[in-house]
């Protein structure tokens, strides 16, 4: 079993050795939104929307090529930020836990965080990332809470593919859901205690919340490696299977 404060002093631990490093690769990951959360809200009511087609269109016509170029570019931007997210921030944000989790193995290598750009990896990672956000985009749609339930359940899905690219992306989701069960509260309640650090870091002018993302990261990083370690006692994976050296 762990406890939140074995995991956060062996992250302190790391970071002494390494502080800037874990900082820059920190911001890497926040860059192309690897430490933020997202839901997707949809609202219907025909009486409404008709109100306000008749309210925006009805008036006069002659704004509506306006909109339509409006629509228009902002679709092409929600495109373009998409494919960013996951034609490169997947990869990066994969590279990025594979540098967390080398560090706390006493390997302070930066060239980890390019980890997923090679072409046998690539592939592997992309999809299993899509893969990941697209079920818990589903989950989202049923219900807030149960998506945000399974976005827990989840959540070890980069750190194994930065283990092994090639796992799959069915068995990827499936070997977190195995790591984080039972597990899952208590992970919330590790995210919470890292409210206060980055309440302190608001006060100076949110830059103070940067530094905090390094420990946090290191955090999460010996978070999997307990549960990594939990899953191959229990027969759940095989050192092989994650590409370990067996011990």
């Amino acid at each position: 079993m762990w406890t939140r404060d074995l995991i956060k002093t062996r992250a302190k631990a790391v970071l002494k050795i390494s502080y800037w490093k874990a900082f820059l690769v920190s911001l890497v990951i926040a860059f192309v939104g690897g430490n933020t959360g997202g839901s997707f809200n949809w609202t219907f009511g025909s009486n409404k929307n008709e109100r306000f087609s008749e309210s925006i269109f009805g008036t006069d016509s002659n704004i509506m090529p306006y909109i339509l170029i409006f629509v228009f570019v902002f679709l092409l931007i929600m495109l373009l930020v998409l494919a960013f997210r996951i034609f490169l921030g997947y990869p990066l944000e994969v590279g990025g836990r594979r540098y967390f989790i080398r560090s706390a193995q006493e390997d302070f290598d930066l060239n980890n965080l390019g980890f997923a750009f090679d072409k046998q990896k690539y592939f592997g990672i992309v999809k299993g990332m899509l893969w990941r956000g697209f079920i818990n985009f589903l989950w989202f749609l049923l219900l807030i809470i149960p998506g945000i339930v399974k976005a827990y359940a989840y959540r070890m899905v980069p750190y194994i593919l930065a283990d092994n690219p090639k796992i799959g992306h069915k068995r990827a989701l499936e070997l977190s859901i195995k790591m984080t069960h039972g597990q899952k509260f208590k992970i919330f309640v590790l995210d919470l205690s890292f409210i206060g650090w980055y309440l302190l870091g608001m006060l100076a002018l949110f830059v103070g919340v940067l530094f905090v993302m390094p420990y946090q990261n290191a955090t999460e990083a010996e978070l999997y490696l307990i549960l990594r370690q939990n899953a191959l006692d229990n027969g759940m994976c095989s050192y092989e299977e994650l590409l370990l050296d067996i011990k």
